[in-house]
């Protein structure tokens, strides 16, 4: 059951012997972290992701785990809270900070995952682990503020009464935080959960995507590797979430979920069993420019904000709205910086590499084909190559706004 890629051995140079217990040399395969173990799962069956840039060959292979295996982790982050929401949040602070510093120090195998993985450009993949550790020393910092500060409350407000009566308030741990992150960022957006959940005094079951999922499993690795922290405080389950996401998600042992992605969060939300849930969802993200703007500065900020790791950002700009008599000037400014955008594989830094999936690339198609239909015109020229896509710049019309009675 061996990956059938370029994944598992390739990487081990460059991490050495802190990611080796992930691999399974025989098989081939990533392996699943519970309570602070490397294992294989007892499903003997592995998943298998895809190369993007590679016309979507596999890449990595790691385990399909079973619902038993998700009870398991649950049950040892359940424990290791217990012990983690009395350790003093100073402690919890340095705890988090050395598990920044482990990042740093390997930041390298987990920007080459990211690169394979999901077609992230080197310089942008190197960006994010680091960024990553840089996160998780902000979370240690703001909560060592926020979570120090109490109340104290009167009685005295409400009518009636007399300030007689003093209540102390003062911020607890909810338990067990489900934390589920998207392919495009498995690992920046899988710490800004984690981090704020464990410097709250939390414990974290980590679902990675099929897409990022290695990158995100050395992640936790780092987490998992710092003196003081509790064996099993990060969980790391593998799998599809086809397969087991709805059985986390509707576990008991789950006190609160947090969830980024697309439409997936609407089913999320509907199964949650009314534990608080944190959603960071898709958007239809407006640029509107104004006549009094400098043009050069928004064209910028349009392409910067459109191309980015090839659009597939959930705050990327998707449409431009600009002032009729700011229009024309516009669109050839972001005409001309468009084009000068390089296309190309992941490994060489281009700017525009390819999508996650086949699933992607065509639905892109199928926006550019529609607004054709309906009238738009193509500003550069329309080239796909498997899941690469160059970038699209489709004008359609322009809106005429009219102030007055």
């Amino acid at each position: 059951m061996g990956s059938g890629s370029e994944g598992g051995a390739a990487l081990q140079p460059g991490g050495g012997d802190f990611y080796a217990p992930l691999l399974n040399p025989d098989t081939g395969a990533y392996r699943f972290l519970i309570d602070g173990e490397w294992r294989d799962s007892a499903s003997g069956a592995v998943v298998h992701n895809a190369n993007p840039s590679k016309g979507n060959a596999r890449c990595f292979g790691f385990q399909a785990c079973t619902k038993d295996e998700v009870d398991a982790a649950y049950a040892g982050a359940k424990a290791a809270q217990r012990e983690w929401g009395q350790v003093p949040l100073h402690r919890r602070a340095s705890i988090l900070h050395a598990a920044a510093e482990l990042m740093r120090a390997h930041h390298a195998p987990i920007a080459d995952a990211l690169v394979k993985e999901i077609a992230k450009p080197r310089k942008d993949a190197t960006t994010e682990a680091k960024r990553s550790a840089d996160l998780i020393d902000y979370a240690a910092e703001e909560g060592s503020r926020s979570l120090a500060k109490g109340d104290m409350i009167t009685s005295d407000s409400f009518p009636g009464s007399d300030r007689d009566k003093l209540c102390m308030a003062h911020k607890v741990p909810l338990g067990v935080v489900l934390c589920i992150p998207p392919f495009n960022y498995p690992v920046n957006l899988a710490v800004s959960k984690i981090a704020p959940a464990l410097i709250a005094g939390n414990a974290c079951v980590v679902k990675p995507p099929t897409q990022g999922c290695v990158s995100a499993l050395m992640m936790a690795q780092c987490f998992n590797n710092v003196p003081g922290m509790p064996k099993g405080l990060v969980q790391c389950v593998t799998g599809r979430g086809a397969d087991i996401g709805d059985y986390m998600v509707e576990h008991p042992g789950a006190n609160c979920i947090s969830f980024t992605g697309g439409d997936t969060g609407l089913s999320v939300s509907r199964k949650a069993r009314m534990v608080p849930v944190q959603m960071e969802l898709g958007g239809k993200d407006a640029c509107i420019v104004f006549p009094d703007a400098d043009l050069d500065l928004a064209a910028t900020a349009i392409v910067k904000g459109g191309f980015s790791y090839s659009g597939q950002r959930c705050t990327a700009v998707k449409i431009v709205v600009a002032f009729n008599e700011i229009a024309d000037d516009l669109v050839a400014k972001v005409e001309e910086k468009v084009r000068r955008l390089t296309v190309g594989a992941p490994e060489d830094d281009a700017q525009i590499t390819a999508v996650v999936s086949a699933k992607s690339a065509d639905f892109i198609q199928g926006l550019v084909e529609d607004a054709v239909a309906k009238g738009a015109t193509m500003r550069t020229e329309w080239r796909r190559d498997q899941n690469l896509v160059w970038p699209a710049l489709v004008s359609l019309f322009y809106f005429y706004l009219h102030m007055g009675n």
